[in-house]
């Protein structure tokens, strides 16, 4: 077959004009080429981007109405511990089988697919929110709701990671988590002013996410496939044209492919001799980051009550303030750190300040504030790392379900943490819950001395060992 033939031969995502084909043959043989890695930005990637960071958006806001709205529905549903403990964590535990099963699927079916089912399941289930009855209803919404961004978690940043330049890589995955906070934010600061403005308040809250999922849900049609993942599954010729359409004739799928790409993949693949310590360092990091995270935050107002800092003191808007400067840091600091520097130093930052939280006594309120500012600042920082390390440690064949299981092992350890922390500080009292919530990030700081791999400089292919 000829390669005019193959480049008229339909791609099963978008055949190439004859005009396209031609100017690729036209191109001057001495013209320099350059790989997939190394492709200069282009406005093709800030779509690509434009579109998991929307998604992001979505994901932070969805997951910040819930603390505001479970204190307004409480008023019409009281709700007892184990059910403020149930739809806190409710979103988190449908993530973490999202994850699973959507990564799954991903690196068997594509990339694509997943990228628009997973938000047609979050849109539908957030505005359903609106008409809840009960709090096993809202519950379920939750989990479904969870269920879509499992799978959006896991191939958004395996797409995202497929189709940057290693140049811009760390900047573009580590920006999840500042656009994921912002809408977090957002959320927040809505739910603090409008939560209470009406009795039915709380269901504009919890539905108003769907807004801006039904938005990235249409603007995600059209999007082509990974071309790294096409190769890898053997349609060599629809991944070129990909390449050929999305990047110009000069730009080679040379080194954008893995050694054992066409190797068997699934979840078993993450736990041979090779990634076995990849896949467990990816869970460990990712869980001991995201249970602080999650159990505070989700409960931000109840914890500012715990310590007495609830009556118009302002820190809850100052410390969401923090979230946003925090993550945008965080951009910055991974440009400027070693991957492994900068998460270490984070974690033992993060440790201390939790600990320091534990151990003040209530009378000392300025310090308190000090202390949950810098906790604050420093795991808006480092949870840019969360969207950097696991697309970076995996192989192609397995990257979804790389990014998958450790998305889902950090969503069941901060879905438990969730729900524990509010019976953790009625039954044991705030500053002993803080302690064991420093205890957990000692944890992650351990693990990351010892199996942390350092990708900043690597192609994708080098990073994922393969």
């Amino acid at each position: 077959m000829s390669d005019q033939d193959l480049l008229a031969r339909p791609s099963g995502l978008a055949s190439q004009s004859p005009r396209v084909a031609a100017q690729a043959h036209a191109q001057p043989a001495n013209v320099q080429t350059v790989s997939l890695d190394d492709v200069p930005l282009n406005a093709f990637h800030v779509k690509i981007a434009g579109l998991t960071f929307g998604a992001h958006f979505t994901e932070g806001y969805a997951l910040g109405t819930i603390g505001y709205a479970l204190a307004m529905l409480n008023k019409q549903m009281p709700l007892d511990a184990f059910w403020q403990g149930m739809i806190g964590s409710s979103a988190l535990m449908g993530i973490f089988v999202g994850s699973l099963i959507f990564g799954w699927l991903s690196d068997r079916m594509g990339r694509q697919r997943i990228f628009l089912l997973s938000f047609l399941i979050i849109t539908i289930a957030a505005f359903a929110q609106f008409y809840v009855s009960s709090p096993a209803m809202l519950c379920a919404l939750r989990v479904l709701i969870g269920f879509g961004m499992g799978g959006d978690f896991a191939v958004g940043h395996a797409i995202l990671a497929e189709f940057s330049p290693r140049k811009h890589r760390g900047t573009l995955l580590g920006s999840f988590s500042v656009i994921w906070t912002i809408g977090y934010v957002v959320a927040n600061v809505l739910g603090l002013y409008y939560a209470d403005a009406s009795p039915d308040a709380w269901r504009w809250l919890l539905a108003s996410a769907g807004v801006p999922a039904l938005a990235v849900l249409f603007m995600r049609i059209g999007t082509p496939e990974s071309p790294r993942w096409l190769h890898g599954k053997g349609r060599v010729e629809e991944a070129k044209a990909v390449v050929l359409k999305y990047f110009g004739p000069n730009v080679t799928l040379d080194g954008a492919h893995d050694e054992h790409a066409h190797a068997p993949g699934g979840f078993a693949r993450l736990f041979r001799r090779d990634l076995i310590r990849r896949t467990i360092f990816n869970c460990a990091f990712f869980v001991c980051l995201v249970i602080p995270y999650f159990a505070i935050y989700t409960f931000l107002p109840s914890i500012l009550k715990a310590i007495h800092l609830d009556n118009g003191s302002g820190a809850d808007f100052l410390l969401n303030g923090f979230l946003v400067v925090g993550a945008l840091l965080g951009i910055w600091l991974t440009i400027a750190l070693s991957r492994r520097a900068f998460l270490i130093g984070s974690f033992a930052v993060t440790c201390v300040s939790l600990f320091a939280l534990a151990v003040l006594p209530e009378s000392a309120a300025l310090w308190m504030i000090v202390a949950f500012a810098v906790f604050t600042l420093t795991m808006s920082a480092f949870s840019n790392l969360v969207g950097v390390f696991p697309p970076e440690c995996f192989p192609t064949e397995v990257r979804a379900c790389g990014v998958g299981l450790a998305i889902a092992c950090s969503r069941l350890g901060s879905a438990v943490g969730t729900f524990l922390l509010p019976l953790g500080i009625a039954q044991l009292g705030f500053h002993w819950t803080m302690l064991a919530l420093s205890a957990v990030l000692l944890v992650g700081m351990i693990v990351s001395i010892a199996w942390a791999p350092e990708t900043k400089h690597l192609t994708l292919n080098q990073a994922s060992g393969a």
